[in-house]
């Protein structure tokens, strides 16, 4: 069994979709960050740095428990346990490697910042929503020409890199991301949208 500790965010989702995808059991455990529980001390000793997702698999390597932070630690740490989402080749292993680290290192905090100037800030800053909003659209337009021809984001299969990236698309409008100008990433979302686990995956918690 496995407890996942999540909130409604796109770093949380894309552990309860690749929990989906494996079927591995697993318990909802919701931290509400908008009340706090993240600095909570239970939640501190699993997750040190307070931020959701957070997982503690009680059947880890050797069959001990084991807790893990950082979206992307766990997604690989469940690929790797179940054997599953991410490609045996080793050049497509790198491959799906490299778009999962452009997430955690370009299109989640950009596109994150983003979302505060354009939708949370205070105050508005001109320059602040230029800046994060013209990266967004850069780093739209990376994804779109390594989506033409591919169905996902490793050619033909879905991998932890597709887990990864479609929470932080799905938040497109909070981007002001018009999808009619990202035609190969409008219908990569179209195709993840239609399947059944990544549907439950995004409606937890």
């Amino acid at each position: 069994m496995i407890d996942l500790y999540t909130w409604g965010t796109p770093n949380g989702r894309k552990v309860s979709i690749m929990l989906e995808a494996t079927a591995l059991p697993y318990r909802v455990h919701p931290i509400n960050i908008l009340a706090g529980d993240q600095f909570k001390p239970d939640f501190l000793a699993i997750s040190p740095n307070n931020k959701i997702p957070a997982i503690t698999d009680h059947e880890g390597p050797g069959g001990k428990a084991i807790q893990l932070f950082e979206s992307g630690a766990i997604l690989l740490y469940l690929a790797e346990k179940t054997g599953n989402f991410i490609p045996t080749d080793s050049v497509k292993r790198l491959e799906c490697l490299q778009w999962l680290m452009w997430q955690i290192g370009g299109f989640g905090p950009m596109l994150g910042q983003a979302h505060h100037f354009n939708r949370f800030a205070n105050e508005k800053i001109p320059y602040a929503i230029n800046r994060y909003s013209e990266e967004s659209q850069r780093l739209w337009g990376v994804l779109n020409n390594q989506l033409d021809g591919h169905a996902f984001i490793v050619d033909l299969d879905l991998s932890i890199a597709d887990f990864a990236i479609y929470p932080w698309a799905c938040r497109y409008e909070w981007q002001e991301i018009e999808l009619e100008a990202f035609p190969n990433v409008k219908g990569w979302m179209e195709r993840m949208a239609n399947i059944e686990f990544v549907q439950r995956g995004m409606a937890v918690p």
